[in-house]
């Protein structure tokens, strides 16, 4: 198709260009030369900040590196005496340089697990892989291994030495992508690369725990029954006893997930068992065996937050021990003499966004729940090893950072270490973000952004917005915490535009029904959530332009991007989208079957880019790195395919030698002009050096 870009077409398209407020140009050489400018403009400007705290093991001793505003300086704390000492230089050594050895492992390969040795308590017996069998100190344990059921090298002796714990597998299929690296240095041939990497609805390996009589080399392998439709089986754990194991049991499809003990004679009992009408989320699990050997410390969403539960396993009962409309993140300790559990939590302050952190502890009973950190803030702490003291480092996007060192006691601030200083930064002409807040699609529930305008914002203009997405359950992705610069975000806004980000339904840490609306439905990226939240935006702020919203994101946010302007084009008007997962069925196994769930059904059809490209009457730029090696190529490739049979208009620009990528430079000074002529419908300057 021929395009015509003329500035007086956009006029015809967005007729609220055609007023007073459009009097100053946007998009201007200077605009770019702003933009290109604020990473180093904004960087390094604020003094006292970027604290990085560690404590010095079996003291109630800190260092910590902190930004002075010109060079990294290094500081150490005692917190018994409340005394801070400068430091001549880094107290933490330089680590060694790595020489040979094996290339890394990729992320997605599974590997087979006949390498390497395990060694008895004692140190006097080894086990390792030959010919798909174990083999004791140079003799052949096990005699039954074959290529399609053989023996894991990655197991454990029993703590009295006298049992060896692994698993037998049943290899699958791999599933390879291949990709051509068009451009490689040094040579004028392109290179053949390939890559694992298992896809929705991939055979997997089959895994059965099994435990050795190292004496005897009897083998006692259990019934199925209770991991019989596997996703995954861990390696077996021994208990101090000697006589049990406990592994665990992720079911494919995710809606069943067993903490399963097994004993000497292969019997299988279940310890937990987590099951869900949609999916198991987890990743979020999180378990902690206390000392007794009897108690297990476990995370679960079962009551429709993340909370904290007790299990024991001499009455089979699971006690839960927090419990209300917020989420445990992170269990950083047990004290077991005490009685007392050290973990982090967001949305338990009601006053403030659900989101920021705070650090707690809570007795094993449940009882004397206790905030350590309760100023509001995002908090990110670290406890002496005794849990006497914590450096905690808190802020928001708005509140520049301050660090303290607290009783971990009481949470009762001891004395503060640093308060961030930005005079300098300020003095750059920088605008700090504003945190809005607004109702989703059901009228209701709160939804959290950021909104960012440019330096030389004038409020009597109109303002087109680009919303920088990446939706995905997992987690939320707003910041919350103080930043000078929002790498992306802030070079458009310098451009004449207003960029916003928010978190909708579909994201993490708000509640299970929250995110659960990504279920077989990641195609809704939130986006009704994020529609209400922008219009809100612009009744409040008459400079915002809601009839011009642009949309852009990488890899999921890629999809998402691209599924705004496909579902939702009445809203979205352009769209910026790199290295998407287009369709689901193309994607990794682990991220796509977690939340679409298996086996592959038309759900994945219907969420699908590809499928649905048809529907494009918008502008599109898809981007994609040759040698993406997280999301497949062929994903963008494939919609590309698929606009052209469908006669759309788009632009397509593939990054040589990339990976998974927003653009590179290239990508981000063709993502600026994109939205620059179809959002702003001007002409964006001659390409040159900024």
């Amino acid at each position: 198709m021929i395009r015509i870009r003329l500035a007086g077409l956009a006029l015809l398209a967005f007729p609220s260009l055609l007023t007073t407020t459009g009097m100053r140009a946007q998009g201007t050489d200077a605009d770019y030369q702003r933009a290109f400018g604020v990473r180093s403009l904004y960087s390094g400007k604020t003094r006292n900040t970027n604290v990085r705290p560690h404590a010095i093991r079996g003291t109630h001793r800190f260092w910590y590196s902190v930004w002075d505003g010109e060079r990294e300086v290094f500081k150490e704390v005692d917190a018994d005496k409340r005394t801070v000492t400068l430091l001549d230089a880094n107290p933490e050594p330089p680590k060694p340089r790595q020489h040979g050895g094996q290339p890394e492992r990729h992320w997605m390969e599974v590997p087979d697990e006949k390498d390497g040795t395990s060694y008895s308590p004692d140190r006097r017996d080894s086990i390792c892989h030959r010919d798909n069998n174990l083999w004791l100190n140079g003799r052949q344990l096990t005699t039954d291994g074959t290529p399609d059921d053989y023996y894991s090298a990655w197991g454990s002796f029993s703590p009295d030495g006298h049992y060896y714990a692994t698993v037998r597998i049943q290899p699958a299929p791999k599933h390879y992508v291949y990709y051509v690296e068009s451009s490689p240095k040094g040579r004028v041939e392109p290179v053949l690369h390939k890559q694992e990497y298992a896809k929705p609805g991939d055979s997997l390996n089959y895994r059965v725990p099994v435990i050795v009589d190292v004496r005897t080399g009897r083998v006692a392998q259990p019934a199925t029954t209770l991991f019989a439709h596997q996703y995954e089986v861990t390696m077996p754990q021994w208990d101090q006893n000697s006589r049990t194991v406990t592994f665990h049991f992720n079911e494919r499809g995710h809606k069943t997930y067993r903490v399963l003990e097994m004993d000497l004679e292969a019997n299988v009992r279940t310890l937990i068992e987590e099951k869900e009408e949609k999916y198991v989320n987890y990743t979020r699990l999180q378990r902690r065996d206390l000392s007794d050997g009897r108690r297990i410390l476990w995370t679960s969403e079962r009551d429709g937050y993340n909370h904290l539960y007790l299990y024991d396993r001499s009455t089979g009962r699971l006690s839960q021990l927090t419990r209300g409309q917020w989420n445990v993140r992170e269990i950083q300790h047990i004290d077991e003499r005490r009685g007392i559990v050290y973990f982090s939590a967001n949305g338990m302050n009601t006053r403030e966004d659900p989101y920021l952190i705070h650090y707690y502890k809570v007795r094993l009973d449940g009882r004397h729940l206790t905030a350590l950190t309760p100023e509001e803030g995002h908090h990110q702490a670290v406890y002496t090893d005794d849990m006497a003291y914590l450096i905690d480092t808190y802020s928001t996007v708005t509140q520049p950072p301050v660090s303290v060192l607290r009783s971990a006691k009481d949470g009762r601030i001891l004395t503060t270490l640093e308060t961030a200083d930005i005079t300098a930064l300020q003095a750059t002409g920088w605008r700090m973000p504003e945190v809005f807040c607004a109702p989703g699609r059901d009228g209701v529930t709160p939804m959290w952004g950021i909104i960012l305008r440019p330096s030389n914002f004038d409020p009597s203009r109109r303002y087109p917005v680009i919303e920088y997405i990446y939706s995905g359950p997992g987690d939320q992705y707003v910041p919350k915490s103080w930043r000078e610069w929002y790498w992306g975000m802030a070079e458009l806004a310098e451009l004449g535009f207003i960029v916003v980000q928010v978190d909708g339904m579909t994201t993490s840490w708000r509640s299970k029904a929250f995110e659960e609306v990504c279920y077989k439905n990641l195609k809704d990226a939130g986006l009704p959530d994020r529609i209400a939240w922008i219009k809100a935006a612009a009744r409040k702020y008459p400079y915002i332009d809601a009839d011009r919203v642009g949309i852009y994101g990488c890899s999921a946010g890629g999809q998402n991007a691209l599924s705004a302007v496909l579902f939702h084009g009445d809203f979205y008007k352009a769209a910026y989208a790199a290295c998407g997962c287009h369709d689901n069925r193309m994607d990794k196994i682990w991220w796509n079957e977690q939340w679409m769930s298996y086996p592959v059904d038309s759900s994945y059809a219907a969420c699908s880019n590809v499928e649905n490209a048809w529907r494009l009457e918008r502008p599109l730029m898809l981007v994609v790195g040759e040698l993406d090696d997280n999301v497949d190529p062929a994903s963008t490739m494939q919609v590309a395919a698929a606009l052209q049979r469908a006669g759309k208009d788009f632009e397509l620009v593939v990054i040589p030698g990339a990976h998974h990528t927003m653009g590179e430079a290239f990508g981000d000074h063709k993502r600026m002009d994109f939205f620059v002529r179809h959002l702003l419908g001007v002409t964006p300057p001659k390409w040159r050096r900024y």
